[in-house]
């Protein structure tokens, strides 16, 4: 299989130097289209990039579109991203980002950045969700719970867990339960949720326990100020969304 996706993908020469170039290419063209108001043809390029996910035999696609789920959603995210912007400026930079993704970040295989690439697809993927507003809390418990399974799955299957489908399962239904809890009362704190500030809080907390934990780098004290910080900050964002939700009942 590894020496299958060699020979598609080249590592090295000209064929090389000719792939990276369209991949560069690819950001500039969601671009255009998206400035040409042609967002639906950008989406269409971003799974025509992925045609490698299916240059295997069929009993392979499954794993392969699983392997391959944080690069998609961060690709969605960006044309979403890109669409709500207000301006060429803001579209053109979101492209540059999606660039960094493309030639920095997700080719890259050390533990450190295949974790950096879950918690960038699922930051990026609730943000994406958030931003539709005329989502059901139906729609957004779904979604939400989607894309947490396939950032926790992607995240532990980097480091061989046994419990990788179980634990992830289970990160994504903690995921589905507090966006259905929170759909009800729908807090934003300038362009992000609420669910996706906890969310993101939560999982760069646990996510770094467990990274350190397996360099053998986690210590008690650590472990405490991870775990410390993470339920100040969530009770913090909690409180004042309570506070605020009050506010606009008062005023109402």
């Amino acid at each position: 299989m590894k020496n299958l996706f060699k020979k598609i993908k080249p590592i090295s020469g000209f064929s090389h130097l000719f792939h990276f170039g369209l991949t560069i290419l690819l950001p500039l063209f969601v671009f255009i289209f998206v400035r040409l108001d042609f967002t639906q043809l950008a989406v269409a390029l971003i799974v025509l990039s992925k045609w490698r996910m299916f240059a295997v035999k069929p009993r392979f696609w499954p794993a392969n579109i699983r392997a391959n789920s944080v690069d998609i959603i961060v690709g969605f995210s960006v044309i979403v991203f890109m669409f709500h912007s207000s301006g060429p400026g803001w579209q053109l930079l979101w492209a540059l980002v999606y660039a960094i993704w493309l030639t920095v970040i997700k080719p890259a295989q050390t533990s450190f950045l295949v974790s950096v690439q879950s918690l960038v697809a699922q930051l990026f993927g609730l943000m994406a969700i958030y931003s539709w507003e005329s989502a059901t809390g139906l729609e957004l418990t779904v979604m939400t719970g989607f894309v947490c399974f396939l950032s926790a799955r992607h995240f532990f299957d980097n480091f061989e867990e046994p419990y990788a489908r179980l634990m992830s399962y289970t990160w994504g239904y903690f995921g589905a339960a507090l966006a259905w809890i929170l759909s009800y009362w729908l807090l934003f704190y300038g362009t992000i949720a609420q669910p996706t500030l906890i969310l993101t809080i939560v999982g760069y907390a646990v996510a770094s326990i467990y990274y350190l934990n397996k360099t053998n780098k986690l210590n008690r004290l650590l472990q405490r100020q991870f775990i410390i910080i993470m339920v100040i900050v969530v009770i913090s964002i909690l409180v004042f969304g309570i506070l605020r939700l009050g506010n606009q009942i008062t005023k109402s």
